[in-house]
């Protein structure tokens, strides 16, 4: 496990929002999803009540407004759902075993496969939200886009449990399988799939390499992106192994900010081709052009609906958001120390109401 020797107190992340060709957009209909989706995750009972009043505060139905724009009310309601199970399933995973994770898992992909199903009785509650999430969902969507959206969602949830496994073996992975493993573990080719969901792109036009290499620098932009943004929380409640900068300090034998500042660079290196490759797009004609403009569009909207979303929720700078927006810098937080011989629903709360957010408490 890396040590850094003594950090820096204040860090200066890179200006993410000045890198951004897309503008803020934020879909009308966020705010009448708001209330509507926090009523339907706080009937599950996933987290305690300090736990929901953190969730609560990371604004997931925000989250949606700025990176689906364009959805319907009716398609936005599913996305705001999928997020929650994401979430959910992020905060569960972080702080149970392996075997856990992976049945977790089953549970999941269970009832994505099957969600006429009634959820067995005594089961891991992550099946219950899937099923509420999924059955609307396919009665609006096509088939080709619910293929697509459980290949990619089976992938995540399996990278979920390689993450615990490695997390148990306090292990920190080199850069290069680093970034396979987190381009799954990010969630962000399923949140991609949810753009195509009114859409029938056959699959010769969807695997054109170079709509596949837009995608990935697109996940791989989010990645350098999330990693850098939600590092402070991970590195203060002991989550931070699997993340770009411990890989990066780790591997390169970095402090802190020279991790930071080389994330950046990447980060710039890996927008430059992005926006070469988007001039060089393929024409199939309409109305297959216009369905390729939307992906890519979605592709390119999530990144900086990511960046806004990161200073205007509470999950990572708390209220300090516009603060961080304007100075980009902040304060690292102290590390909480999570004894597992006390209450496993505790977590580390000190200080959920503090500055950051740091991990609700979970009902394991």
């Amino acid at each position: 496990m890396v040590n850094a020797m003594a950090p820096p107190q204040i860090l200066l992340l890179p200006d993410f929002e000045s890198r951004q060709k897309w503008p803020r957009m934020l879909n009308p209909h966020w705010a009448d999803m708001k209330e509507e989706t926090l009523e339907w995750c706080r009937k599950f009972g996933a987290f305690t009540p300090a736990g929901q009043k953190a969730f609560d505060k990371c604004n997931f139905s925000l989250l949606c407004g700025l990176t689906f724009p364009f959805m319907t009310k009716e398609q936005l309601r599913c996305s705001c759902d999928l997020m929650n199970l994401f979430f959910i399933f992020d905060e569960h995973s972080d702080r149970t075993d392996p075997a856990e994770v992976w049945e977790q898992g089953r549970v999941i992909m269970d009832a994505l496969r099957n969600p006429e199903k009634p959820r067995p009785k005594g089961e891991w509650v992550g099946g219950e939200i899937t099923k509420q999430f999924w059955l609307p969902t396919t009665k609006i969507s096509t088939k080709t886009f619910q293929r697509r959206f459980i290949a990619t969602f089976d992938s995540y949830v399996e990278s979920v449990a390689h993450e615990a496994e490695n997390r148990a073996k306090e292990s920190i992975l080199g850069f290069e399988e680093y970034m396979v493993l987190r381009r799954e573990t990010a969630g962000v080719t399923p949140c991609f799939a949810m753009v195509e969901m009114d859409m029938d792109i056959p699959d010769e036009v969807r695997e054109h390499p170079i709509i596949q290499e837009l995608e990935v620098l697109a996940v791989d932009l989010i990645m350098v992106l999330n990693d850098v943004t939600s590092y402070n929380r991970e590195q203060a409640c002991g989550t931070g192994d699997h993340n770009m900068i411990t890989v990066i300090m780790n591997e390169q034998h970095a402090t802190l900010q020279e991790a930071i500042d080389w994330c950046g660079r990447l980060h710039v290196t890996l927008t430059k081709r992005y926006d070469q490759l988007v001039t060089q797009i393929p024409h199939w004609g309409e109305p297959m052009d216009s369905q390729i403009r939307r992906l890519v569009d979605g592709f390119s909207q999530w990144e900086t609906g990511l960046v806004h979303w990161g200073f205007e929720s509470e999950r990572y700078y708390g209220k300090n958001g516009s603060e961080v927006r304007r100075t980009c810098k902040v304060q690292l937080l102290p590390k909480v120390d999570v004894d597992g011989k006390e209450d496993p629903n505790a977590g580390p709360t000190a200080m959920v109401d503090e500055v950051c957010r740091l991990a609700p408490c979970v009902r394991v």
